[in-house]
């Protein structure tokens, strides 16, 4: 069966069940980013202790506001509420950040619950390019002893971040409102990286320049 053509295609109706629901897109990085610390971890959290496996879970797959009622479930299960009622935010973690099993929806769906920062100390390197394709700013602690300073509830503040991601930026200025105190992050995006990031991600950023 050949495609539709373009005059046909605007009126074809793709037939889908209820569980099947459009994937949400984040919308461009912001001039400055602000929220709370919702959750600050230890080291070595995997991916299934960010989004968990199952088949309670993952029969949700490809319905994203609901699978993103499970994000952090078994890690601490009021985290999800907490999201919602502070309009997203920033996670905290530790080293090898993002371990395991390669599942893209350990970003995907903390993106939809309004994340836009994670800093840790490092990440492990398949979560990172995940969490760059969905628009997620990730950033590691310039000193990581700073991981320490940084509690749950914090709110931080990352002022100019749009800018400095475009002009090339390797550290931001992050502070921490709550304690009256800054510190350092890295930065290491490359170009291709960067322009993911500033359009809200890779789908975000293929839409807004289709190839023709």
């Amino acid at each position: 069966m050949p495609p539709a053509s373009p005059q046909d295609a605007a009126s074809v109706r793709v037939i889908k069940g209820d569980n099947i629901q459009v994937i949400p897109l984040k919308g461009a990085l912001e001039p400055a980013l602000r929220g709370e610390v919702l959750i600050a971890l230890g080291d070595n959290i995997s991916t299934d202790h960010i989004m968990p496996a199952g088949a309670q879970m993952l029969r949700f797959r490809s319905n994203i506001p609901k699978l993103a009622d499970y994000v952090f479930n078994r890690v601490d299960p009021e985290f999800v509420a907490r999201a919602k009622a502070k309009k997203g935010g920033f996670i905290v973690g530790g080293s090898n950040y993002g371990q395991g099993s390669s599942r893209e929806h350990a970003a995907i769906a903390p993106m939809y619950l309004g994340i836009v920062g994670v800093i840790v100390k490092d990440f492990a390197r398949i979560h990172l390019a995940n969490l760059i394709n969905w628009g997620i700013l990730p950033m590691t602690f310039a000193d990581p002893a700073d991981h320490g300073r940084v509690r749950q509830g914090d709110v931080l503040e990352i002022a100019d971040v749009r800018r400095l991601v475009e002009s090339g930026a390797s550290s931001l200025v992050v502070t921490n409102v709550t304690q009256g105190t800054t510190f350092k992050v890295a930065l290491s995006l490359n170009r291709r990286e960067r322009a993911y990031v500033l359009a809200g991600g890779k789908l975000a950023h293929t839409k807004a320049q289709p190839l023709h």
